[in-house]
This record gives C-alpha cells, sequence and structure tokens, in this order.
C-alpha cells in the first residue's frame, strides 16, 4: 500500500450513472433559476403597477417627508439658540 493506485483499486463508479446524475442535476439548478426569475420579473411587474396607481408618487412623498424633517430640524435649532440667549 505505498501508492494511492492500491487504495482505491476496488472503487470503480458506474460512469453513466454519474453522466445522468451531473446531467439531470444541471437541468435541475436551470430549472431552479429559470423559476427564480420568473418570480423576480412577476414580483417587479405587480410592484410597477402597484406604484402606478398610487395618488402621490413615491419620489414626491419623499421630498415632501425631506422637507418636513428640514423644517423640524430648522425649528429645534432656533428653539435652542432663543433658548440660548434668553438664559
Amino acid at each position: 500500500m505505498t501508492t494511492n493506485q492500491s487504495i482505491f483499486d476496488g472503487f470503480q463508479p458506474n460512469r453513466k450513472l454519474l453522466a445522468a446524475g451531473l446531467a439531470l442535476g444541471g437541468l435541475g439548478a436551470v430549472a431552479g433559476l429559470t423559476g427564480t426569475v420568473l418570480i423576480g420579473v412577476a414580483l417587479a411587474t405587480a410592484g410597477r403597477g402597484w406604484v402606478r396607481q398610487l395618488d402621490t408618487p413615491p419620489g414626491e412623498r419623499a421630498a415632501r417627508a425631506l422637507q418636513q424633517a428640514k423644517a423640524a430640524s430648522q425649528a429645534g435649532v432656533d428653539a435652542w439658540r432663543n433658548a440660548a440667549s434668553v438664559n
């Protein structure tokens, strides 16, 4: 038992079975990937349709919220400065 050949003498897998398993595994991977892509496309299409039917577009809502946050922040700064100048 000085060579690797003597260790694997009795191990002889069926090559046809290995090839068939590899082919089926590859087909399964392709089918799984195709299914994942189809799910993504369906969800993206539904999301776009949902956004289109909103009364206010998301970008406009985000801009309004940012403007409100800036105004609130400025009001807080002004109140802090007024309180600091009174004391």
